[in-house]
């Protein structure tokens, strides 16, 4: 099965410094990496808002790469340091962006992430097929 990287120039040192594809489409799928909260200038805002929609905004950057849309979201993992402190915070973001049929998601409390102070990541899956009537 062909795969190729889907690297949208914001996160090219996704690519070329950690070796990793910010997406990796295969076959009628898009496997996004999980993406932290980091400004496009490397800042980590202390806001825990700010941090949910600046990893938002990375996955959007990944699917309109690949010519998709949030509406093509099959699946999401968020990692999360302090769960409970800013799950309904995550969750009325979230709503900004997924679509019906809702993607499937499960939210995990980690201890960190390579990032110190960062609180969360989004993993997730897109579907490159035409949704079914």
């Amino acid at each position: 099965m062909k795969r190729h990287a889907v690297v949208p120039e914001e996160l090219k040192p996704c690519y070329t410094d950690w070796r990793m594809s910010p997406g990796l489409a295969c076959g009628d799928f898009v496997f996004l990496t999980g993406f932290t909260g980091e400004e496009p200038n490397g800042d980590l805002p202390e806001d825990p808002e700010t941090q949910i929609r600046n990893a938002f905004r990375k996955v959007g950057l990944v699917l309109a790469k690949a010519g998709l849309s949030y509406g093509a979201l099959v699946d999401m993992t968020s990692y999360h340091v302090g769960l409970r402190t800013h799950l309904e915070t995550f969750k009325t973001i979230r709503a900004e962006f997924v679509e019906e049929p809702y993607p499937a998601w499960t939210a995990i409390e980690v201890n960190g992430f390579v990032r110190e102070g960062a609180i969360v990541e989004i993993k997730a899956v897109a579907s490159r097929s035409p949704k079914l009537a």
